[in-house]
C-alpha cells in the first residue's frame, strides 16, 4: 500500500472572499479566552472574538489570516468567521486580495 500523501495544502485552490461587511484581517495578539486583537485591511485594529459555534473548530494563532465581521453597534469589535490555510493565502496574494507586509507566508 502506498502511504497517503498530503498534497491538499500544496494545491492552489480558490479561497473564500469576504462578503458584505466582512473584512480580511491578521491576528496580532491573543488576549485570552476567545478574544484577540486583529489588524484589518481597512486600517483599523479590532478586538475580535470567536463565536461559540466556532470555538472548538477554529484554532487561531498570531499572524493567521482570517475573515472578520465588525459588529453593527460598535465598529471597534467583531467576530472571527473563517481562517485561511496556506494554499488559500497564496491564492489571495496571487490575485491581489491580500496586500500586506505583516503576513509571513
Amino acid at each position: 500500500m502506498k502511504p497517503k500523501e498530503n498534497n491538499e495544502e500544496n494545491k492552489i485552490q480558490r479561497a473564500k472572499l469576504p462578503r458584505g461587511k466582512e473584512i480580511i484581517g491578521i491576528i496580532e495578539q491573543r488576549l485570552g479566552g476567545n478574544k484577540m486583537n486583529v489588524s484589518c485591511l481597512d486600517g483599523k485594529t479590532r478586538n475580535c472574538r470567536v463565536p461559540g459555534r466556532l470555538k472548538r473548530k477554529l484554532w487561531l494563532r498570531p499572524n493567521d489570516i482570517v475573515i472578520i465581521e465588525p459588529w453593527e453597534l460598535d465598529d471597534s469589535k467583531g467576530d472571527v468567521l473563517f481562517k485561511y490555510n496556506k494554499s488559500q493565502i497564496k491564492w489571495l496574494k496571487k490575485n491581489n486580495y491580500l496586500e500586506t507586509e505583516k503576513s509571513e507566508f
